[in-house]
């Protein structure tokens, strides 16, 4: 099979190192790819929003399955097109991923199927907003409704932190069109777990669990960010009542939402809960693998990652056996200087060679005169698996100075315990 592999960062190199452990598979592109993609697959240099480009590039080349990474181009109809084209492509058509598209849109969806969530307002009126700040108390929540790069959440202490993040989103345009509507929602307390699930349009079947951290420094502070890190298995759940709860409350109400609203879901929901006292609720719905979940998540797949996707185009998922491994994996983003503020690019990256009993899977990198240099916030994640979660944490912390550049830094504290 010839795969191509649209995007150019962390979980697009994690997806392709996968890929390309199939036996059916004997060439990988990437489109546009990064400097790590570059070592195993073929890279383009095609936008992941040049639609048109990407499938004249994929007929040309008989590209047998074009698997479809970040959320922009799955929002802009890129699966449409593909498919239009009689392509096969993994990743939900733009009906269904108006999920990632638009906060709204999921909070309506959660609401109209009983799903539990946390209860919501949205706004499309500065004025209006203003007036209802506290409408939930504090601490507050603040959502751009639209596609924000996994920036666009706001959890603000009191009113004038309120103010000062509605004005950012709405009247200074942040987010650019993203912030036009925002939904303002009840703070939820207990800790946060994410769910990948795999879905064919027929069932929806959950892939491990993972723990995401989203602040930017360790204890939990600071901004919101694309993630900082992970581990897999979440210890949360390693609970059988709460399982039976997820199943029973979420899952199932989610894929006979999917049916009765007419949406022919085909690919990866990603499921952002809260869990208190073994009760879930959502937090939010994206539509393609996780970053960096799918660092620890796929480390610990068992099976061809080709042969799951198949059979989700094919709505064929329940003849799927997904084996995992059962050792525990751990992913530790190490970041630009600034991030998720402002940040340096094209800085110089060494020693990437000598980490040794990890893999380096590059976010933002690029290749520049020969040299490996920096062109994200996100740069690089360090993944191992260990015997437990300690044993994969030790493996990955080891490692994690020996890569250098200007102003990197990362959290010492993903998947350590209380």
């Amino acid at each position: 099979m010839k795969v191509l592999v649209i995007g150019s960062g962390g979980r697009e190199h994690v997806l392709t190192w996968k890929i390309a452990q199939s036996p059916k598979v004997d060439k990988i592109y990437c489109a546009p790819g990064n400097g790590g993609m570059a070592k195993i697959a073929e890279c383009v240099d095609l936008s992941v929003e040049d639609i048109d480009g990407c499938v004249k590039f994929a007929r040309e080349k008989g590209i047998d399955l074009t698997v479809v990474g970040p959320e922009v181009p799955l929002v802009m109809g890129m699966t449409d097109a593909f498919e239009k084209e009689g392509m096969r492509v993994f990743g939900p058509n733009a009906k269904c991923a108006e999920f990632e598209g638009s906060k709204a849109f999921t909070k309506d969806f959660l609401l109209r199927h009983n799903i539990p969530t946390a209860a919501y307002k949205e706004y499309t009126d500065l004025d209006e907003v203003m007036k209802d700040i506290g409408v939930y108390g504090f601490p507050m929540v603040i959502k751009a409704d639209g596609l924000a790069a996994g920036k666009g959440v706001l959890i603000v202490e009191n009113e004038q932190e309120a103010k000062d993040g509605i004005n950012m989103i709405m009247a200074d345009h942040e987010f650019g069109d993203a912030g036009d509507k925002v939904v303002v929602e009840e703070f939820l307390t207990g800790r946060e777990a994410s769910m990948l699930c795999f879905v064919d349009g027929n069932v929806i079947v959950p892939m491990e669990s993972a723990q995401d951290y989203k602040r930017a420094y360790d204890h939990d502070e600071g901004l919101n960010t694309g993630g900082m890190g992970t581990y897999s298995p979440n210890v949360l759940f390693d609970n059988e009542v709460l399982n039976k709860r997820i199943e029973e409350t979420i899952l199932t109400p989610i894929i006979e939402g999917f049916k009765a609203d007419g949406m022919d879901f085909k690919g990866i929901l990603f499921i952002g809960l809260m869990i208190e006292n073994d009760m879930p609720k959502v937090l939010e719905f994206n539509v393609r693998f996780g970053d960096p979940e799918a660092q620890s998540v796929l480390m610990r797949m068992d099976s061809d990652l080709v042969d799951i996707m198949e059979a989700c185009i094919d709505g064929k998922l329940a003849d799927c056996d997904i084996k995992w491994k059962d050792e525990a994996a751990v992913t530790v983003v190490l970041a630009s200087g600034g991030y998720p503020g402002p940040y340096k690019k094209g800085l110089e990256i060494t020693g990437i060679e000598d980490v040794e009993g990890c893999e380096v899977f590059h976010a933002g990198t690029a290749l520049k005169d020969g040299k490996l240099v920096t062109s994200g916030g996100r740069v690089l994640c360090v993944s191992a698996l260990g015997e437990d979660r300690e044993a994969a944490r030790a493996k990955v912390y080891s490692q994690m100075d020996k890569i250098k550049f200007d102003g990197a830094r990362y959290r010492t504290d993903i998947a350590k315990m209380d």
